[in-house]
């Protein structure tokens, strides 16, 4: 029983820096322009040039 204590306190624990992490993510704006890298790859020129 003192293992189902101690698991359920890790979990809560678990659960609250995960929470925490979000929060962070989403307040420091890591998901502001989530389409910028998609298309950053399209975009990119890879042509070869000939002068060189």
């Amino acid at each position: 029983m003192d293992a189902f204590f101690l698991l359920i306190a890790l979990a809560v624990l678990f659960v609250i820096f995960i929470g925490v992490a979000l929060y962070w993510a989403v307040i420091s704006g890591q998901f502001d322009d989530v389409q910028k890298n998609a298309s950053s790859i399209l975009e990119d020129d890879d042509s070869v040039n000939p002068d060189k």
